[in-house]
């Protein structure tokens, strides 16, 4: 089964959408592979030129040098069916029919932000990235970018240095990492820090359309997204684009009116985008999303509202939300009713503080929210 996603995969000129109807048409890729021209020829969006393609699949592709390479490297491919591959991505329609896997994803990465923006960016704009992504990650979002300069390598960056997790979509075969310089930072990404992914074949080098295909998959993947600076001209805009089209809320920067490198997060904010200057702004509205209740059916009066979709909490920050309990209660309180160490509890206080889960007091006290 793999090896013949794998093949299809290979294959130039089709993309997950073509090889589902392929699939969809003839029960399986082993089918849609042994299938005659003139069968293929019958399906929407086949013509002759992709029929001979098919037909003549072995010259094009090579899965067993494939799956003997990503063992070699210690990759992984996941399938939209795998419990791994992200659910809000396998919902979208144009799917990627597999991810090539370098690292781990987990469930928490579900929990997913996207940071987008310029390749030449400013400080500014650097800056930007640099504090809303270390926020986000700090308060257990994952933060998924596109491994670019600029923007993206800052966001990467800043969310490892948070101490959380970061997803790296490339537009280019896990064996041709670009740009090169960011090699180091993709090791440290799969090195226990989250995960670099791609729907490409191992040695697809990058080119003008891998890029556009990598950011829809940002865009999908992401429960909302942010622009952090932009020229008109930027890739960010396809991607905000897309998000909306997928349904995620999106958020601009906003900057300078006489920078061009901000003109692309202006114009977003002037057709709709959300104006974004620090992350608990977003964290509040997916929280009013995600918290708001859901009215009960009168043939099920027993049935529980819906609980909000946050990330999992870690041990230390349940231990500490137990014990605030339903009152307000001094930091002293806290650590001696947890036994957990004063840095422990001041820096857990905080990560749940930016989860909007507990509420800071004067005095050093907190309550639950």
């Amino acid at each position: 089964m793999l090896e013949h996603l794998l093949a299809l995969n290979q294959l130039p000129k089709l993309g997950p959408v073509r090889i589902r109807r392929l699939i969809e048409s003839f029960g399986s890729a082993e089918n849609a592979l042994a299938a005659r021209k003139d069968q293929l020829m019958r399906v929407d969006g086949i013509g002759p030129e992709i029929a001979g393609i098919l037909t003549d699949w072995e010259s094009h592709a090579d899965p067993a040098a494939e799956l003997r390479e990503l063992k070699e490297r210690n990759l992984s491919v996941i399938l939209p069916d795998d419990t791994s591959f992200p659910p809000q991505l396998r919902e979208s329609y144009d799917c990627p029919l597999l991810l090539y896997v370098w690292g781990e994803i987990q469930e928490r990465d579900r929990h997913a932000i996207g940071i987008v923006g310029t390749r030449r960016c400013s400080i500014y704009g650097k800056n930007s990235s640099k504090k809303l992504s270390f926020q986000l990650a700090h308060a257990g979002f994952t933060v998924i970018s596109g491994l670019a300069r600029g923007i993206d390598t800052t966001a990467h960056e800043a969310a490892i240095a948070a101490g959380g997790r970061t997803i790296a979509v490339i537009g280019s075969g896990l064996a041709k990492i670009f740009p090169a310089e960011n090699l180091p930072l993709a090791e440290m990404i799969a090195d226990g820090k989250g995960a670099v992914v791609s729907e490409f074949p191992l040695h697809t080098a990058p080119d003008k359309k891998t890029f556009p295909q990598r950011n829809r998959i940002v865009a999908a993947w992401s429960k909302a997204l942010i622009v952090s600076e932009s020229p008109l001209w930027s890739g960010s805009l396809i991607t905000a684009n897309l998000a909306t089209e997928y349904g995620r809320p999106v958020y601009a920067v906003p900057g300078p009116i006489d920078r061009p490198s901000s003109a692309g997060c202006n114009r977003l904010i002037r057709d709709g985008a959300t104006l974004l200057t620090d992350a608990s702004e977003l964290l509040d509205d997916l929280g009013s999303l995600n918290f708001s209740k859901v009215p009960r059916p009168t043939t099920k009066p027993d049935t529980p509202e819906e609980k909000p979709d946050l990330p999992t909490l870690t041990e230390d920050e349940q231990t500490i939300l137990t014990a605030l309990g339903s009152d307000e209660s001094p930091i002293d309180r806290l650590i001696d009713l947890t036994n957990l160490p004063p840095a422990t509890v001041s820096a857990t206080l905080l990560k749940l503080e930016m989860k909007r889960l507990v509420r800071p007091l004067p005095g050093f006290r907190y309550i639950k929210r």
